[in-house]
This record gives C-alpha cells, structure tokens and sequence, in this order.
C-alpha cells in the first residue's frame, strides 16, 4: 500500500522554446504532447505520458508528484495527511493532463505534493516484446528517466517528518548537527530501491534545489559533459562523486536557471536499509566526496 514511486516535477520556465529546445535536443527528452501552454515530456525507458512537465511563468517547483500502488490507496493518504493537520484538496481525473483522479496538499515548507494511480500509458520505442536495449536516434544526453527532486525547506525535519509518518518513505541518508543528535538537518527519502526519490536541504520554503535524470554508468555521464559543453549550457558542479549515496553526478542549468542533475551509480536500498548518518561538519564530504567541500553557489542558488 502507499507510495509506488516519483510520478513527474511540474516546473515553471522563462520561455517554453527554450526550455524545449534544452530538454529535448541537450537532456534527450521526447516530447509526448504540447497543450494549453503546458509541454508534456518523458525519457524515452519510461512508459507514461509524462514525467516532466514545464509551464512558463517564471522558475521554480510547481508540484512533485508521486504514483501509488492502488486507487484505492488515495482514501487511506487523504486520512492520513488530514490527521497529520494539512488540508487535502481533491484533483479531478484530467485536471492534470493525461492524470486520474487524485489528491494534493501544501506542506508547512510551501511545496506542492500531488498523489495519483492513474496516468495515460503511451509506451516507449523499444516497446515490450523483444525489445532492443535502446531506440535509435537518441538525443543528446538520451536521459532515460525521471530519478529524483531535491527541495529545500525552513525546517527539513517536519518536511521529513511528513514524508515518513505519513507516506512511510524511509531515510536512507541524513545530517545531524552532531553525533547522537535526532535533530534532522538533511535528509535522503525512498521509496523505490534507489538512494532517494525525494531529498531536503535547510533553505527557504518553498524552492527547487534541483531535479535529476538517470544514467547507466560514468562513461554516460562524461557523455553528458560533453554534451553541455556543446550545448553551451552552464555547468554548476562536476564530473564528480557524491559521499552521500555514492552516485557519480553533474549539475547543470536549464535556461530559466532551473538547476538539473544527471545522476549515475548510487546504492540499491531495501525496506530495511538502515539509516546512515553524517554530522554537519563532514556535509561538504557528504555533497562532493572528491574536493571535500561546498561552494557558496550550491548551497544558495535556488528556484
């Protein structure tokens, strides 16, 4: 029962040309659809309509949304979240494009969270019966898929709160102030058998720190490199290594300064995985294992 996995980010942009023109010709995303000043785009191993949505109006995190397991499973969320004191709103079948029936509320932080079972299923070019490894005519980065959104927030130990009491993500990583302290600083939430789904960093309410796409190996990722660097697309941290998940990664900017990720490696997480812990002194090893520290634009460009 409960949450299946990360369902798509809905973003806003400064222009949708340009935003098409970065995520579908440099990141490889296939545009599935373009309505009502909405692009609908997806990863070409990924079988629904969508998973990543831009509007314009700006930058920054319209909502996160998350798939369950059954329709039914909606009912006992909506108790849930109301006995957590958050108001539910009920979200009607097609409200959302290509989405069924669902639920969303605004946390204390000021995100958006939307929970839904239904979403129009268009395939993927490789198709089902003995598919191919990949498509031809890949684009780009060629991300397969959606991974995982990091968020900040005023207080990320509510957030986290939230996240684990009632929709039961586990913690696979988090940051204390120091040893022995329930105080959570950061944390690194799943669902699925990834490191994170969802992640939080101390921050205003309300803002996107950034949103990643999966790749196969580090040979990908230095692919992708290349591929900014053509693109001419600013790079913000990388070709490096994570201590915190131990996924290898390159952060990037969209051209509204949405900040991306290409995200590769990282461990396989079980529901028993056990909680690995760093105190804050040790975080610019935990963000960036090969120079051991943070630089201020990492920690303070938001959208």
């Amino acid at each position: 029962m409960g949450i299946s996995r990360l369902g798509f980010v809905q973003v806003r942009v400064t222009d949708l040309e340009e935003a098409k023109r970065h995520y579908i010709a440099a990141v490889g995303l296939e545009k599935t659809e373009e309505k009502d000043g909405k692009v609908y785009l997806k990863g070409w191993d990924e079988w629904d309509h969508h998973s990543v949505v831009v509007e314009e109006g700006g930058a920054g995190l319209v909502k996160m949304a998350f798939k369950v397991d059954q329709a039914e499973d909606l009912a006992e969320l909506e108790r849930r979240i109301e006995a957590h004191g958050l108001k539910v709103e009920r979200v009607h079948r097609h409200e959302d494009h290509a989405i069924g029936d669902g639920i969303k509320t605004t946390l204390p932080s000021g995100h958006v969270v939307q929970l839904y079972h239904e979403a129009e299923v268009v395939g993927t070019r490789t198709g089902q019966l003995n598919p191919d490894p990949w498509p031809d005519e890949l684009r780009g980065m060629g991300a397969p898929r959606l991974d995982h959104l990091l968020v900040s927030a005023e207080d990320p130990h509510e957030f986290t709160r939230f996240f684990t009491d009632v929709l039961d993500f586990k913690i696979s990583e988090k940051v204390v102030p120091e040893a022995g302290s329930d105080q959570i600083l950061a944390a690194w939430l799943f669902r699925t058998n990834t490191p994170h789904d969802v992640a939080v960093i101390p921050g205003p309410n309300g803002k996107l720190h950034h949103f990643a796409f999966y790749l196969d190996n580090w040979n990908e990722l230095l692919k992708a490199g290349d591929v900014m660097s053509k693109h001419r697309i600013p790079i913000d941290v990388g070709p490096t290594r994570h201590g915190i998940t131990r996924g290898q990664t390159i952060y990037f900017f969209d051209p509204a300064g949405n900040r991306n990720e290409v995200f590769s490696g990282g461990y396989i997480t079980y529901g028993d995985f056990p909680c690995i812990t760093w105190t804050a002194d040790q975080l610019g090893t935990g963000i960036f294992y090969h120079n051991r520290e943070l630089n201020e634009r990492f920690t303070s460009v938001l959208t």
